[in-house]
C-alpha cells in the first residue's frame, strides 16, 4: 500500500465505465478482478502481479478475494502485489469475504460476532491493509441470530476496518431480514449481493431478488458470468487440458458429468448458436457477448472477471465494446436461443399499467 511519494503507478480509468455499488455512493468499475481458484491458488508469484497490473492499467481498480480462497493465500498474494506495484490505497476498491475460516475450531467459521470480528482482523493481516472497502458475508448462517450478524458487521464498519458490508449467495428472505433489522436499529444494511449470474443461471438474480432491487436498490457483484468457462465455447468438444474443468476436476465433477446428459448437451447446443450470433451480428466472440449481456443488466454493479494470465483480462475487456451493440432486437434474439427467461410475477388478469407512468 502506497501513499504520497511512494506511489509508483497512477490510476487511469481509461474507458472503463463506473457504477454505484447498490444504494451506496461507492463507484465501482463495470468489470473487476477476482481471485477465486486463480490468484494464490493455481497462479502464484510474479504471474499474479502481471495479471493485477494488466487489470489496473486498463481501468480495473476493484479486486475481490476471500478468506477461503486458496486458504488465505489469495489475500496474501493480492496484498503483496498491491504493495510491490506501489498502488495508492485510495485508488483501490478491495473486497473480501468471511464464512469458512481457515481452521476447524467451532468458532473459526460462520457468522458469529466472534468470527466476524476475529476473521476480519485476520483478513486485514493477510492483505497487509488497514481496511477493506467492502466485507462480504460469504454465505448465510442459520445458526446465528440475524441481529447478531447485522450488529457485528456494523461494529466492523464503526471500527474503520470496512466501509460497507454485503452478502454472497444469500436468499432474498435472509437479505430482507437483515435489511429489516438494520432499519429497525438504525444500522447499516447490506449494500450488495455477490451472486452467480449468467445466461444459464438466472432464476435467483433475475426473479428472486427482483423486489430487492426496487425496494433497497441492491446491486450485484456477479461471479461466474461465463458459467465457469462453459460460455466461452471451450468445452463444446470435451474438456481440454489446462482449462478450469481440467485443473479443478474434483470441484467441477458434477458440472462435467452433466455435460454428457440431455441438459448439458442442450447448453452446448445453445452455446454454439450464441457463438454464431456473436460472430455474425456483433463481430465478437461468445465470451464477449456473455460478459456484455451480464454487464447490460441495470442491477449489475460489477462483473468479476477471473484470469490465469494477463491476456485473458485484456480479451475479456473487449466486452465493453459489445455492450452498446446489445439492442432490444439483439436481446430478443438471445432470449429466443436461451429460452430460460424467468417468468414475471403473475397479474391474475389485471390489465397492464401505462409504460410511461410509475410501474
Amino acid at each position: 500500500m502506497a501513499s504520497g511519494s511512494d506511489v509508483k503507478v497512477e490510476f487511469d480509468p481509461k474507458n472503463m465505465p463506473f457504477r454505484r455499488l447498490g444504494p451506496s455512493g461507492l463507484r465501482v468499475p463495470v468489470f473487476s478482478l477476482g481471485g477465486w481458484l486463480t490468484l494464490g491458488g493455481s497462479v502464484i508469484g510474479d504471474p499474479v502481479k502481471d495479471i493485477m497490473k494488466a487489470a489496473f492499467d486498463n481501468g480495473i481498480n476493484m479486486f475481490d478475494t476471500a478468506e477461503a480462497y486458496a486458504k488465505g493465500r489469495s489475500e496474501v498474494e493480492m496484498g503483496r502485489v498491491i504493495k510491490e506495484l506501489g498502488l495508492r490505497r485510495t485508488d483501490l476498491i478491495i473486497t473480501t469475504k468471511l464464512f469458512w475460516g481457515l481452521r476447524a475450531g467451532p468458532n473459526d467459521g460462520g457468522l458469529s460476532r466472534k468470527h466476524i470480528i476475529e476473521g476480519t482482523k485476520e483478513c486485514l493481516e493477510r492483505l497487509g491493509l488497514d481496511y477493506v472497502d467492502v466485507i462480504f458475508a460469504h454465505r448465510p448462517d442459520a445458526s446465528v441470530p440475524m441481529e447478531e450478524i447485522v450488529r457485528a458487521f456494523n461494529w466492523v464498519i464503526e471500527k474503520g476496518w470496512a466501509f460497507y458490508w454485503a452478502t454472497s449467495e444469500w436468499s432474498a428472505y435472509d437479505i430482507e431480514e437483515a435489511q429489516h433489522i438494520a432499519t429497525k436499529l438504525g444500522l447499516h444494511g447490506p449494500i450488495a449481493e455477490q451472486c452467480q449470474h449468467n445466461m444459464f443461471h438466472r432464476e435467483r438474480p433475475e426473479k428472486e431478488y427482483r423486489p430487492l432491487y426496487k425496494k433497497y436498490q441492491l446491486g450485484t457483484t456477479v461471479f461466474s458470468a461465463l458459467a465457469s468457462g462453459l460460455l466461452t465455447g471451450k468445452y463444446n468438444a470435451g474438456i481440454p487440458e489446462g482449462t478450469r474443468f481440467s485443473t479443478h476436476s474434483n470441484f467441477f465433477k458434477g458440472t462435467v458429468d452433466s455435460l454428457q446428459k440431455e441438459e448439458g448437451l442442450t447448453k452446448i447446443r445453445k452455446v454454439n448458436e450464441l457463438s454464431v450470433l456473436a460472430e455474425q451480428e456483433l463481430g465478437c466472440t461468445i465470451t464477449h457477448l456473455a460478459l456484455a449481456w451480464i454487464a447490460k443488466n441495470p442491477n449489475t454493479s460489477t462483473v468479476i472477471l477471473g484470469a490465469s494470465k494477463p491476456e485473458q483480462v485484456l480479451d475479456n475487456l473487449k466486452a465493453l465494446d459489445v455492450i452498446p451493440k446489445l439492442t432490444p432486437e439483439i436481446m430478443d434474439k438471445i432470449e429466443a436461443i436461451l429460452e430460460n427467461q424467468p417468468a414475471a410475477p403473475p397479474t391474475f388478469g389485471r390489465p397492464a399499467l401505462d409504460i410511461n407512468g410509475r410501474l
